[in-house]
């Protein structure tokens, strides 16, 4: 549900996700609050009850238009920055979900009255973005890419960042030295232990280095 459905075609109709739709894995579409405003204008948002800056979305419009779309068995997802945090766990959560309804803030947020229709508030990251819209095309990919038969079969995911609590193992391709670096020599050995255990130590390194946050999570 969004102000601007212009923002999604070049996202949900490429890549994965447009894979996805050519399957009948994947549906989807917007809903815009403009087409159920009173307003002569269109009109859907107003200032804020106590002053401060800015203008925000109103309750009716974005009732109604959440109602026209949310089915039986329908997930109600706000998109803000005041939501939980996003993450694999989520994604994988939400992909077992029949229909899921992506609300799109935008100004200044949405009349506080109308979380009680969500079902849950989801974020990002701790920054404000302009509206809703970035985020819930982030949530639809990630969620996308868990759903059954959407990538091909093996143990993509399962090696993916994340997946396994820490990040991927470093990942290398021809040409074998690149400016001087050389691909480590174990992953010509043909050895699929040695491999499978150096790409391990390796992700756990990576891991130490970049996010020590998830190992000490993970303690």
């Amino acid at each position: 549900m969004t102000l601007f459905p212009e923002m999604f075609a070049s996202v949900m109709d490429a890549s994965i996700m447009a894979r996805a739709r050519q399957k009948g894995l994947l549906s989807w579409g917007c809903v815009n609050p403009r087409d159920f405003s009173r307003d002569k204008h269109r009109k859907v948002d107003d200032r804020p009850f106590g002053g401060g800056p800015g203008m925000l979305m109103m309750a009716e419009p974005m009732a109604e238009a959440i109602g026209s779309v949310k089915k039986k068995g329908a997930r109600v997802v706000f998109l803000s920055p005041q939501g939980d945090v996003f993450n694999d766990s989520a994604a994988v959560r939400l992909a077992k979900e029949k229909r899921l309804v992506l609300v799109c803030g935008h100004y200044e947020g949405i009349d506080e009255r109308v979380l009680d229709l969500a079902d849950e508030e989801l974020s990002i990251g701790d920054y404000v973005l302009t509206g809703g819209e970035l985020p819930a095309m982030v949530v639809a990919d990630a969620v996308t890419r868990r759903l059954p038969g959407v990538l091909k079969k093996g143990d993509a995911l399962v090696r993916e960042s994340f997946a396994a609590g820490v990040l991927d193992f470093p990942q290398y391709t021809r040409p074998r030295v690149w400016r001087g670096r050389e691909v480590p020599e174990v992953l010509f050995s043909g050895d699929h232990a040695k491999i499978a255990e150096w790409r391990r130590k390796a992700a756990l390194r990576a891991t130490r280095r970049k996010r020590p946050d998830l190992i000490e999570r993970a303690n």
